[in-house]
């Protein structure tokens, strides 16, 4: 076990899906998973492992943040071995025109953070999905028509407050979503040589405050979890 997983050597699978709240991945294991069993709740940070479609499947809970997704992520991949990540999370859909009822899958993340320029030697790092994580997700969007877009989003360190600069330029440069976990989830996966990929379901447009319903979000979100666990155990 770790500081901040306790769990033993084995708990987890190799690819280990991530929401940000521990109760989306507790919903996430009881409704899609089989067997799954609770391998850890250190701070009520939970983690499952389980069976979909007879593939073992692991799901963990990462937070809110930069730093909080950034110890889960070193840890499971040095302390458990796991291979594979992706996350599911919410966002802020930057076009005023992005349809809120569809799931965003994230390119690529730059980021206001410093983080990753104290981890590349002072120099902006362009932090990308694994190709083939992001080939087999746009293969079972398209085979189970999920509204889906790919394209570039990112990463903020502020949710409040945020730079009255900082939409203009998102939307100059057609980034897609602005959320705040992504660009260290890309970053820590090409260090420690593991594959990552980030989806993501607007909670808010960024540029108008339009908000889906309460049915609405909850639909894309299962799309969104769906779609993550059919790219979990795709195999060409």
């Amino acid at each position: 076990m770790t500081p901040h997983i306790n769990a033993n050597p084995g708990d987890f699978a190799d690819t280990v899906i991530m929401p940000g709240d521990p109760l989306r991945a507790q919903y996430l294991a009881r409704t899609y998973l089989t067997n799954a069993q609770c391998v850890c709740d250190t701070r009520n940070m939970f983690g499952f492992t389980g069976y979909y479609q007879g593939e073992r499947l692991s799901v963990m809970a990462h937070g809110m943040g930069i730093p909080s997704i950034s110890i889960y992520v070193y840890e499971l991949i040095n302390a458990f071995a796991v291979k594979k990540l992706i996350r599911i999370g919410t966002c802020g859909a930057v076009d005023e025109h992005s349809r809120l009822y569809e799931v965003i899958v994230a390119t690529g993340a730059g980021t206001s953070s410093s983080v990753n320029r104290d981890r590349f030697g002072g120099y902006d790092y362009a932090a990308v999905p694994d190709f083939d994580l992001l080939r087999h997700c746009w293969t079972v969007a398209q085979q189970r028509q999920i509204p889906t877009r790919f394209g570039n989003t990112f990463t903020n360190d502020l949710l409040y407050d945020k730079p009255e600069g900082l939409l203009p330029a998102l939307k100059k440069m057609n980034i897609l979503a602005v959320e705040m976990e992504t660009s260290a989830l890309y970053t820590l996966a090409a260090q420690y040589r593991a594959s990552a990929l980030s989806l993501l379901t607007p909670c808010v447009n960024s540029s108008n405050g339009a908000e889906p319903d309460a049915e609405g979000l909850q639909t894309t979100l299962d799309q969104m979890i769906e779609l993550a666990l059919e790219t979990a155990i795709f195999s060409d």
